[in-house]
């Protein structure tokens, strides 16, 4: 690839994910920066940049995997390191952002993705690039530029081309959260869509949380004893409904997708349905491939004939376990993302026939 100066930019990474950073410093044709990041005795992280990186442009190629503390940690002490080393500019390629599912205030928490945009920025990243992001709005919580970059082309591009009979499919969305994606992938595939109804937890809102008042006592204090909470309405606890398919996937493949695979159980219980249903065949597609837990066995015993996950995040350990487990390579963007940023070239050309619901 052609750069206006290849000398300016230094490709480091973490410990989270080293193979993908490899690909992509491969694939741009400059050589990995010398980084070490270790852990000392008492657990502290420590960085030690080997070359000097004064006046150059920086890459960071840091996700979140199981051990996502010590990513986050590494990641601000490296893009600290570079700060205070005079880099030029230092991008975060973060292909999976941690906490990215805490996005949203629950209970008496907090919105932990905003908080860790705030020390990531203030760390010294200039832009973030990442991947699907789980809510677009996320972008808005950062004070530097972020490229939420799509997978959806190369999972496309795998429907049509790895799965045989692909015209007998129907996309399916776990549940009507996930419409929106599925009805992308159907329209630009020409299929039907079918949605999962119902849920097999409980939901949030409806777990005791410990926010309710107590019960109004008599106070000794007659300023006080005015209890203007009679008249508040009384929120209707939800009922669970039952699980059931909205749409045709009897004699049909059907193909989950969806921008996560964390915890399994549900894509396992929603397998199962549509099995029931008349599905002869079921495929799960999704960006990050977390396989947390006991994913791959219960993956291994379930209805599901294939998984199919981006690289975005480490998983080897969790295909050895399970052969329905395949991974797509999605290096070529990223690289094709650094060198437009480093070129000040537009990245339109990335995002293009990709909508806001893929």
């Amino acid at each position: 690839m052609e750069y206006n100066s290849t000398s300016d930019v230094v490709i480091l990474s973490g410990n989270s994910h080293p193979e993908l950073a490899d690909l992509v410093a491969n694939r741009l044709g400059v050589r990995k920066g010398g980084c070490s990041v270790y852990h000392k005795t008492n657990r502290e992280t420590m960085v030690e940049i080997a070359d000097s990186i004064r006046g150059k442009n920086i890459y960071i190629v840091q996700t979140g995997t199981k051990d996502v503390n010590n990513n986050i940690m590494e990641l601000l002490i490296m893009a600290y390191a570079c700060k205070t080393s005079s880099a030029r500019s230092i991008v975060g390629v973060i292909p999976y952002l941690p906490y990215s599912k805490q996005c949203k205030m629950r209970k008496r928490g907090c919105i932990v993705t905003k908080l860790l945009a705030k020390m990531m920025c203030k760390s010294g990243l200039t832009h973030i690039i990442t991947m699907d992001l789980h809510q677009k709005e996320i972008q808005g919580f950062f004070d530097c530029p972020v490229d939420n970059l799509r997978a959806s082309p190369f999972l496309l591009q795998y429907i049509q081309e790895s799965i045989p009979d692909y015209r007998n499919s129907v996309i399916v969305a776990r549940n009507p959260g996930s419409a929106k994606k599925a009805t992308s992938y159907a329209e630009r595939l020409r299929l039907a869509i079918a949605v999962i109804h119902g849920e097999q937890k409980e939901a949030e809102s409806d777990e005791v949380d410990g926010r309710y008042s107590p019960p109004c006592m008599p106070s000794v204090d007659r300023s006080r004893t005015m209890d203007v909470s009679v008249g508040v309405p009384v929120h209707p606890a939800k009922e669970k409904p039952p699980i059931n398919v909205v749409g045709d996937v009897g004699g049909r493949i059907a193909i989950m997708v969806d921008d996560m695979i964390d915890d399994v159980q549900s894509f396992v219980a929603a397998a199962e349905v549509l099995k029931e249903c008349g599905a002869y065949k079921i495929y799960v597609l999704a960006t990050h491939g977390l396989l947390s837990s006991d994913a791959p066995r219960l993956i291994e015993d379930s209805s599901i004939d294939e998984v199919v996950v981006t690289n975005t995040v480490p998983h080897e350990l969790q295909k050895m376990q399970c052969n329905k487990i395949k991974t797509i390579d999605i290096s070529v963007l990223l690289s094709e993302a650094i060198r437009r940023i480093h070129n000040k070239e537009s990245m339109s050309y990335l995002f293009k026939n990709v909508t806001l619901e893929d």
